[in-house]
């Protein structure tokens, strides 16, 4: 008989991060736990992780929703198909636990040469915004460490500050030896974000995610179709619900990439739905985290690898937390490996 559960865990950041949604000192994270009675100790485990500000799942019934779940689990293919519809971070932890569970409940979702320890996912390094002397003290270390591919948050400080960061930055590395993304998280008005990403071009940006504020979709197809600058786009993805709407978005706007994070679009077979329209319409695409825990992360991971796509993906955030759960998962050398010989120590959700 199957039966769930579920348990709290509050994430703690190694320093205060400044986000266009305010200050993060720490986030929620909710990991469902899937069983069978007659073998109890195989459990499958997978992460909610929730992002207030970004993630659409309504929080007042967030928890009285996983209760729901938890005592109707008998009936996941109901909760996977219609009863998560509004919960896409429930979803994709439901999803996460059942293939677990299903593998043995290992941890080992997709095998694998990444789970063998023989393949490696290239990562871009993550510059949290803040004060100009902050972010120049990220980039120095992410360079020192050995990324050749960088995101920069814009738009906490002056425009100009930040430019000027770029200039530095393009001082020292040409193009062909650092590759620049830079998220503006929707901190440009449709007037002004124009002349912006003109003169953000001069910095041979490779490509700027969500320049405006989603659900302007006139404004951002415009922006798209003239820009000297590829656009992702990231938060213009999350209130998409079906299929119908993902190709009536991309036809509107055409951009030139999107950015998926599959906590926040519903799990693995919603985003598959957003990578298979993208390539029907040659549009780009990679992979980020919702700054989940190390349960989710290693999901996500397994499958970015499953995916054969070699732009690097935004999976470096499982450093960002003091109490992280010990996996298997490390990075070297800017890219994201998977050491067998690390355990999963699974105490810190019991804590």
């Amino acid at each position: 008989m199957l039966k769930a559960s579920f348990k709290k865990h509050i994430l703690q950041f190694k320093r205060q991060s400044s986000t266009s949604r305010g200050v993060l000192t720490k986030k929620t994270s909710y990991y469902i736990e899937v069983f069978n009675t007659d073998t109890p100790y195989k459990k499958g485990i997978g992460e909610c992780s929730t992002i207030k500000g970004l993630s659409i799942d309504p929080w007042i019934n967030y928890e009285s929703t996983l209760r729901k779940l938890c005592k109707d689990i008998y009936h996941y293919e109901f909760w996977l198909m219609e009863g998560l519809k509004d919960y896409p971070s429930i979803r994709f932890g439901l999803e996460t636990a059942l293939i677990d569970l299903q593998k043995g409940g290992r941890r080992i979702l997709f095998p694998s040469g990444f789970t063998k320890g023989s393949g490696s996912i290239p990562i871009n390094g993550l510059i949290w915004m803040g004060e100009y002397d902050f972010m120049r003290e990220q980039i120095r270390q992410k360079l020192d460490e050995g990324y050749r591919c960088i995101k920069l948050k814009i738009g906490a400080i002056d425009f100009e500050k930040e430019m000027e960061l770029l200039q530095t930055i393009r001082n020292e590395y040409s193009p062909h030896e650092l590759e620049l993304r830079v998220d503006a998280n929707g901190s440009f008005t449709p007037y002004e974000a124009s002349e912006k990403i003109k003169q953000l071009s001069a910095y041979h940006i490779h490509s700027i995610e969500q320049p405006i504020k989603q659900k302007q979709w006139a404004e951002m197809a415009q922006l798209c179709a003239h820009t000297p600058v590829p656009i992702a786009l990231d938060e213009e993805l999350i209130s998409i619900k079906s299929r119908d709407e993902i190709r009536k978005m991309l036809d509107v706007i055409h951009p030139q990439y999107i950015i998926l994070k599959p906590s926040l679009l519903g799990g693995f077979d919603k985003t598959r739905e957003f990578i298979e329209e993208a390539e029907k319409r040659n549009i780009g695409w990679w992979l980020t985290s919702a700054l989940e825990g190390n349960i989710g992360l290693n999901a996500l991971a397994q499958w970015a690898f499953m995916l054969n796509n070699n732009l690097p993906q935004g999976l470096g955030t499982g450093q960002l937390f003091t109490n992280n759960i010990p996996s298997p998962l490390y990075i070297d050398k800017a890219k994201l490996f998977f050491n067998t010989d690390n355990q999963w120590d699974l105490n810190y959700l019991y804590e």
